[in-house]
């Protein structure tokens, strides 16, 4: 973890509704619009459950305003849980993101700021709402602090930018050093920010040119003074534009990759209207790209995607490699071959042919430069090993075991115990950690407890986040050797506190060892790969040395047969082929309790709908 990593507070996730209370036309480019409502304080869903006040303390924050569909009087709308939300899928809500620009718990108003551009809903909306209009939205799902530890900011973003530009200018210290840049579409639309002594603010017109077609902020970001010391670089805009400065800032000016903060608020791309309203984008044919995407997870499409990433086509296309023979020594492969690929990538939309034997990525295909989705698609990628596995399917229905050793002639086991590929598996998973684990720590859960001991692939990440809310609390991790090397050698960036660092150790011993006396263990999502009786003694031993009135804290992914989901019913079937498990339903994962001599005394209900058993030896119940 990085020392410049913002603290995320993890915020529950309600829907709620509001009214608009005021317009205001800050420039020619931007609407303000106040929003009011009960539901931004304390209230109970119309379903029955309580929900929290609204929160927001992060200068980027973002909410998802739902809207209906053209045509339509009301909205598709979430389906509120105690503890967070069900999505409909057919069709889903139709939601678009926006930055919280300011929220007054005082008065009880909430701002939100829409660029005028194009035919957007949001903006449609937007342009067209009146006092007195009623619109429901949800979020944020969490709030992120100023990055820490850092010499400078650099700042850079378009027009949509501004809301969080504003708040971050209004939230930083006094003796903050940056350079922001905005670009925007003409002088007319600068908006007053806060100055500060260390702050330099450049506004960027376009002169009437369309947004996300010219380099105005990119020349100026690879143009600027060069500071010294560590930079914290956050950029945000048109995707395009935000990769290719991350991509200058990384190349070029050798910021590590973890120090830049990148968002892409949105792309350049065809937008479908209705015939009927040529204000209003047509649903039914305006995807996003990352719908688009995952659309396209059929069988040869997938195959398809999957070889262009493993060659690297499209990071070389968004490096200027566009004709198909230089793609060809770039990836040592053959050009009449690889043509092929290239043609089809275009019925994809992932390309676009530019000229004879030139091609281009598409919105959609920008997205395969993305290193989350690399690493998924990628056979050497960290997710994209694992999925390997999915190859194995029929193999492992027939036989109700994994077949990872059928396919890739190695176990998944043996993949794990390569160091690099631990490293990298590691990596991953403290990268989503903070969800969990902020809320957990903020919770009463570890009240009173003294030791805890934790079994958990991401047992760093959340050992940071315990020892932070608790001052008195003591971590034992509990890893085998490849994982436990990883983690100490991680520990003095995961936790730059070295009097909270102090409190945590790292034992090697595995799940199915005694672990050490303790007031309380947490086992967190470690049983998805076990059969059912390794499982059921993994628990039996966590509980084997617990100090009296002690506790084994239980997360665990499980199966809704009520309320079946499409990604759950992929991950049950990728561990099925990957470890011959599978994702366990309530009542089985009850049945692997009671084999273990527990009983469940409670369960708490944390951050987004997570479920925490607190479990007792059944002879203390």
């Amino acid at each position: 973890m990085p020392k410049t990593s913002r603290r995320t507070a993890v915020h529950p996730l309600a829907l709620r509704e509001v009214a608009v209370v005021r317009l205001v036309d800050l420039t020619p480019g931007m609407r303000r619009i106040t929003f009011a409502g009960e539901q931004l304080g304390a209230f109970t869903s119309s379903n029955g459950f309580a929900q929290p006040a609204f929160e927001s303390n992060g200068f980027d924050d973002d909410i998802r305003l739902v809207f209906p569909y053209p045509g339509q009087t009301e909205p598709v709308l979430p389906v509120q849980k105690e503890m967070g939300l069900d999505l409909p899928r057919d069709p889903r809500p139709l939601s678009r993101i926006y930055t919280v620009r300011r929220w007054d718990p005082a008065t009880g108003e909430l701002d939100i700021d829409f660029v005028k551009h194009g035919i957007g809903v949001g903006t449609t909306w937007a342009y067209r709402a009146k006092v007195g209009d009623r619109i429901h939205f949800f979020g944020p799902s969490s709030s992120r602090a100023l990055p820490q530890d850092a010499d400078w900011l650099l700042v850079a973003g378009d027009d949509t930018t501004i809301p969080a530009i504003d708040r971050l200018l209004r939230a930083l210290p006094g003796g903050t050093r940056a350079q922001v840049f905005i670009e925007i579409a003409e002088s007319e639309n600068r908006q007053p920010l806060r100055e500060l002594p260390g702050v330099q603010v450049t506004w960027l017109s376009r002169e009437g040119a369309e947004a996300g077609t010219t380099a105005l902020l990119r020349d100026a970001v690879s143009t600027c003074d060069w500071w010294d010391g560590r930079p914290f670089a956050w950029v945000a805009g048109e995707q395009a534009t935000v990769r290719n400065i991350r991509r200058h800032l990384v190349e070029d000016r050798e910021v590590p990759k973890e120090d830049i903060e990148f968002i892409g608020y949105w792309r350049r791309g065809e937008v479908i209207a209705l015939e009927t309203d040529g204000a209003v984008p047509d649903p039914a044919k305006t995807r996003t790209p990352m719908e688009k995407v995952h659309d396209l997870t059929e069988l040869i499409a997938p195959v398809a995607i999957r070889t262009a990433v493993e060659l690297g086509i499209p990071e070389l296309i968004s490096r200027g490699v566009t004709e198909v023979k230089d793609l060809a020594v770039r990836t040592d492969a053959d050009e009449r071959a690889l043509a092929k690929l290239l043609r089809y990538l275009v019925t994809l939309d992932l390309l676009t042919a530019t000229e004879p034997g030139h091609y281009d990525l598409t919105t959609v295909g920008d997205v395969l430069t993305v290193e989350f989705m690399i690493d998924f698609l990628h056979p050497a990628g960290v997710a994209g090993r694992e999925v390997l596995g999915i190859h194995g399917l029929t193999e492992s229905i027939r036989t109700g075991r994994s077949s990872y050793a059928s396919v890739t002639g190695q176990t998944f086991a043996v993949v794990r115990a390569e160091q690099d590929y631990e490293n990298r598996y590691l990596e991953r998973l403290a990268n989503f950690q903070v969800t969990l684990a902020e809320p957990i720590a903020t919770s009463d859960i570890l009240t009173g407890v003294g030791h805890l001991v934790i079994h958990s692939g991401g047992a760093g990440a959340q050992a940071r986040e315990f020892v932070a809310a608790h001052p008195d609390l003591k971590v034992t991790i509990c890893a085998l050797p490849a994982q436990a090397d990883w983690l100490r050698r991680d520990l003095p960036d995961t936790i730059p506190d070295e009097q909270q660092r102090a409190r945590v150790t790292v034992v090697e011993q595995s799940v199915f060892e005694p672990s050490p006396a303790a007031d309380a263990v947490f086992v967190i999502r470690a049983f998805k790969t076990l059969p059912d009786a390794d499982a059921a003694h993994a628990l039996r031993r966590a509980a084997e040395n617990l100090a009296p009135a002690g506790r084994v804290l239980l997360v665990e992914d499980l199966f809704d047969t009520d309320d079946l989901d499409e990604h759950d019913g992929e991950a049950d079937l990728l561990a099925l082929t990957v470890h011959g498990s599978g994702l366990r339903t309530a009542a089985e994962l009850d049945d692997v309790i009671s084999q273990a001599g527990l009983v469940r005394s409670a369960t708490h209900t944390v951050g987004w709908g997570t479920t925490v058993h607190d479990l007792i030896p059944a002879d203390t119940h």
